[in-house]
């Protein structure tokens, strides 16, 4: 009857940690030598003088995103909100809709005409002056808006200034919370980078080990070649670290409209998480009370609302009023020489040209309504999703952080010891340290909605 195979693997594990916890002590004491204390060497911690390592390589990762060389969260944005050109486009959009004020608010210019009348055209009793008789009419004439109209125009101008400028809020939020994405990314490049590097430092320290037993004669020669092959992986890793910051830093400069070299462009920041987390009622209200998309809808309604008073407005008729002045007038008053004419101009209103507005406006009133309803259930969804997301990560993290983190670090570490003494499998403390790897920088990861 054949064994099954995880029997096999559990029984050379717990023989295997059998050997780490006695075997290197009874070794010795059937010997008859005395256990050495051994002695690090300067700038070496932890378990077989190796870094101490993912404590160490934590604070480093950390302390490579803190570089005080460069631009901090503050200073980004700063930059962000002077040279992004997308930002810049839309803000000159609010300009124009605030310029458009002026057109609504105008006054409709009067209107002059010059009449001339009264000339000869054909002689009479032999009597032919053609000119004595002519004279000229000035006109001038105004058209009078009733209800408000100009008004009404100039309202709903600057609804629409209103509605644009709270876009434009929004579009910055979306965009600031691109930039800060990126940021983070960033960050959370340069620690890997900097946990990358440490892990190819802790491997040559394996390599180290296995070459004192290589030429002790513990290990075959092939055994050692196998060792210092498995070096490729993480020099792949340190490559793909150093191409992924570089690229983040590209994003991060196209964002901000940058031309800074990617080698002289370098960002600083406190690259942790906070495990404490609001209610998701007080996010709700915070979304309600400041996001710039759900203002815009309320103001949308707004303004269709004035856009329905102005459309029963402009049913109303306009009348226009005008005068006019003549010197050597023909009538019937021969003294009136002089004289002064006034008239009043007022469309009769027989058909209503408007009522197709009216009755556009008023729908439209009832589907601004709609969307705001859309844009608040929507602005709900966006919290409760991002908060289920948020507090799924927070309460993946903690058991990693307080747990996990130290216990593959605890096995790594005794298997590496057990290696140094001529136990242990190597493959099984590069298992470890790659587990011990994942453990770190899988909350590196999962932390950039927490940042």
């Amino acid at each position: 009857m054949r064994t099954p195979r995880f029997l096999k693997e559990t029984a050379s594990f717990a023989l295997l940690i059998m050997q780490i916890a006695y075997g290197a002590d009874s070794a010795r004491a059937q010997a008859g030598t005395p256990p050495q204390t051994q002695v690090q060497q300067p700038g070496q911690t932890g378990v077989a003088g190796l870094p101490n390592q993912p404590t160490q390589s934590a604070k480093e990762a950390q302390a490579a995103a803190s570089n005080p060389s460069g631009l901090n969260w503050d200073d980004i944005k700063a930059k962000f909100e002077a040279g992004n050109p997308t930002l810049q486009a839309d803000a000159l959009n609010v300009q124009e809709m605030k310029a458009q004020e002026i057109t609504a608010y105008l006054r409709p210019n009067p209107q002059f005409t010059m009449t001339q009348d009264g000339t000869q055209i054909a002689p009479r009793s032999g009597v032919w002056q053609p000119l004595r008789g002519t004279y000229l009419v000035p006109n001038v004439n105004y058209l009078h808006e009733r209800q408000g109209k100009r008004e009404l125009r100039l309202e709903s101008a600057q609804q629409g200034t209103q509605i644009a400028a709270s876009q434009h809020a929004d579009l910055e939020r979306t965009l600031l919370f691109n930039l800060r994405s990126q940021f983070v990314a960033t960050l959370q490049a340069k620690a890997i980078l900097a946990l990358t590097k440490e892990e190819l430092d802790y491997y040559d320290h394996l390599i180290q080990i296995s070459r004192l037993r290589w030429q002790k004669g513990d290990i075959a020669q092939i055994d050692f070649d196998r060792i210092e092959l498995q070096r490729v992986q993480y020099e792949s890793d340190l490559e793909t670290a150093i191409v992924n910051l570089r690229q983040a830093k590209i994003v991060l400069l196209q964002l901000l409209n940058d031309k800074t070299p990617v080698e002289k462009f370098d960002i600083k920041g406190d690259f942790d998480f906070t495990s404490q987390l609001q209610t998701v009622e007080a996010f709700q209200q915070i979304a309600v009370d400041n996001r710039p998309d759900l203002k815009a809808a309320y103001q949308s309604v707004q303004q269709a609302f004035t856009n329905h008073r102005l459309a029963v407005a402009n049913g109303s008729t306009d009348p226009t009023y005008g005068a006019w002045y003549t010197y050597n007038s023909s009538n019937n008053n021969p003294n009136g020489i002089q004289t002064l004419g006034l008239s009043v101009q007022i469309p009769l209103r027989i058909f209503d040209r408007n009522q197709g507005e009216k009755a556009r406006t008023e729908i439209d009133i009832a589907k601004n309504k709609r969307q705001e309803d859309a844009t608040n259930a929507q602005v709900f969804a966006d919290v409760d999703s991002a908060y289920v997301q948020v507090d799924s990560t927070l309460n993946l993290l903690r058991p990693y952080k307080s747990h996990y983190l130290d216990q593959a670090t605890r096995v790594r570490d005794t298997v590496t010891y057990a290696y140094q003494r001529g136990g242990g499998l190597l493959s099984l403390i590069c298992s470890m340290r790659r587990t011990t790897f994942a453990l770190w920088s899988w909350p590196i990861s999962n932390s950039s909605v927490l940042i």
